[in-house]
């Protein structure tokens, strides 16, 4: 049987296909060597040429039918060759699978990196030559929900995490034909090796104590044992909530959130002095040290008019905020403050401001749930310690 030959510059066709415009004879080249290539496929299964006697022949040829694919270079119109038996089928698409997978993660990666389903639809245009709608784009993004909601349930009972910081922030939500305000829990955790692992997303009506205390019942229900120590900002309804959920567990106040409310109730103008002392009280490692910090701060302004205020917020809450020296020295600004949650926040906030109103509470633990899969991967592809030269005892 005659073989057919066709050589192709792969790298060549590459590059001008990719500077040429939809409709250009480059890419009507590439169709017809598409073409070409599923026309010596189907000789090959029938085992003849056109119009070949031949005792071999193995079935008849029975047309053609049009199907279009799309390329990162643009849509082809490709005639796909057909025979009587209905069993031939082309290797042609399933070769380009990928291509069109990585198309379709693509565009999810996009949405889930703060991209507009509307630039989303855009973009695939110009790359495809084809448009795609935002409900096509949206619901592609669905696909994530099992892998989310996989990560999200996972059992916390393999490795113990002696530490914890949790935090909360809001998100508006459509619902019942309204806009509300959701509370979004999210807990963070330092295992028994040192290693940082996202551990809990949970969206709420608020920050109450029932709430928290539902959060923190789910981390329980999935294995997490009583850590050694949770950090946190200082919240009524999640410090009551620790205290009964965590016997045993001791509170850290975020330092930077208690020194913040310190310096507020400071006066405006006039005592930068006072507002470095404050902040080497709580930036020593030495507990004894810092315990003398705080009463000579007290005993130096307690008499300076619009220090009360200050004195008092600094009296009531200090023994919260230097529960970290039970800890080793050299982890103590990692343990003290919650700014690896603010971190993650601050991307969360960058796809929100996208978004602006999420359109339900799954679309919400979707977003945020990919976005702090991400975080989490880029932690885990770097190896190293949060905690460096952590052992547990």
């Amino acid at each position: 049987m005659t073989q057919i030959n066709i050589t192709i510059n792969l790298d060549d066709l590459k590059e001008k296909i990719e500077s040429s415009s939809l409709e250009s004879p480059v890419k009507a080249s590439l169709a017809l060597i598409l073409n070409s290539l599923m026309e010596k496929e189907r000789d090959e299964y029938i085992n003849a040429l056109r119009h070949e006697r031949s005792e071999d022949r193995r079935g008849y040829r029975n047309g053609y039918y049009e199907r279009e694919l799309i390329t990162g270079t643009g849509s082809l119109k490709l005639r796909v060759p057909r025979t009587r038996d209905g069993e031939f089928s082309t290797s042609i698409f399933e070769k380009y699978k990928r291509c069109e997978q990585a198309l379709v993660l693509s565009m999810i990666e996009m949405v889930v990196n703060g991209v507009s389903t509307r630039k989303v639809t855009k973009i695939v245009e110009e790359l495809c030559g084809k448009s795609v709608s935002k409900s096509l784009v949206s619901n592609l993004t669905k696909s994530l929900d099992p892998i989310i909601n996989d990560w999200r349930n996972r059992p916390l009972n393999t490795l113990y995490y002696p530490y914890l910081f949790v935090d909360a922030m809001y998100i508006k939500v459509r619902e019942n034909n309204k806009v509300v305000s959701k509370g979004v829990h999210i807990a963070c955790g330092v295992n028994e090796n040192g290693h940082r692992e996202i551990l809990g997303l949970k969206i709420t009506h608020g920050e109450s104590t029932e709430s928290w205390s539902i959060f923190f019942e789910y981390l329980k229900a999935r294995g997490l044992q009583s850590p050694i120590m949770i950090t946190s900002d200082a919240h009524a309804g999640l410090v009551a909530a620790i205290k009964q959920s965590f016997l045993g567990t001791s509170w850290q106040r975020c330092t930077v959130h208690f020194l913040r409310n310190i310096v507020e109730s400071l006066p405006k103008k006039g005592f930068e002095e006072a507002r470095q002392e404050l902040k080497a009280i709580f930036s020593n490692t030495d507990l004894k040290f810092v315990r003398e910090l705080k009463d000579r701060f007290i005993e130096k302004y307690q008499d300076t008019k619009g220090f009360s205020k200050a004195i008092e917020k600094l009296d009531e809450g200090f023994e919260d905020s230097i529960q970290v020296h039970a800890a080793p020295i050299q982890f103590h600004k990692h343990l003290r403050t919650t700014n690896m949650l603010e971190r993650m926040n601050r991307e969360i906030r960058r796809r929100e401001k996208v978004i602006q109103i999420f359109p339900n509470e799954q679309s919400a633990a979707r977003i945020i749930g990919a976005v702090l899969m991400d975080i989490e991967e880029e932690w885990t592809s770097k190896n190293t310690q949060f905690l460096k030269g952590y052992k547990s005892l």
